[in-house]
């Protein structure tokens, strides 16, 4: 399976967010500082509260932004067994139930779904409780995660 295809849609993906929160952030802009929202009292607050929407917003872009370029940076790497998985593996997990599925592990800021030659992977961050398990773990070794009360087991099949 190709790791670039998945960086790449992760790009794609983290490009639109970055749009659509400059929209919101311009629109935010403009309702902060159009005239009708210019105080009259001291208990007309929506221009107030206009500014400070618009500056969540500018820290959404700005934050965004950052995510976008680590993820341009990103230097995919082949897993090698001596170093274990690592940022950049994709990995074949197995539950209980024999179900498998895909994981790949990127930097921080794009826990999403991708689809990559007619498969389901998962993208999500060393940060994130299974991201943590895998670290530095191998083929055939056996992670653990509790999730709602629930231990649930998982081997590494197969591992890029």
């Amino acid at each position: 399976m190709d790791k670039h295809a998945i960086v790449q849609q992760v790009i794609e993906h983290l490009g639109l967010e970055l749009q659509a929160a400059e929209q919101a952030a311009r629109a935010a802009h403009e309702t902060a500082t159009h005239e009708e929202n210019i105080a009259e009292n001291k208990y007309d607050t929506l221009g107030l509260e206009a500014a400070y929407l618009a500056a969540g917003q500018a820290r959404r872009v700005e934050e965004i932004g950052l995510r976008l370029r680590v993820w341009r940076q990103l230097q995919v790497r082949p897993y090698r067994d001596d170093q274990g998985i690592r940022l950049t593996s994709l990995v074949l997990l197995a539950d209980e139930g024999d179900q498998q599925r895909w994981l790949f592990l990127g930097p921080e800021g794009a826990a999403i779904k991708v689809q990559v030659e007619q498969c389901t992977v998962l993208v999500l961050s060393p940060d994130a409780p299974l991201g943590q398990r895998l670290l530095g773990r191998h083929i055939g070794d056996e992670v653990e995660l509790t999730v709602a009360g629930r231990a649930q087991r998982h081997e590494i099949i197969e591992a890029y």
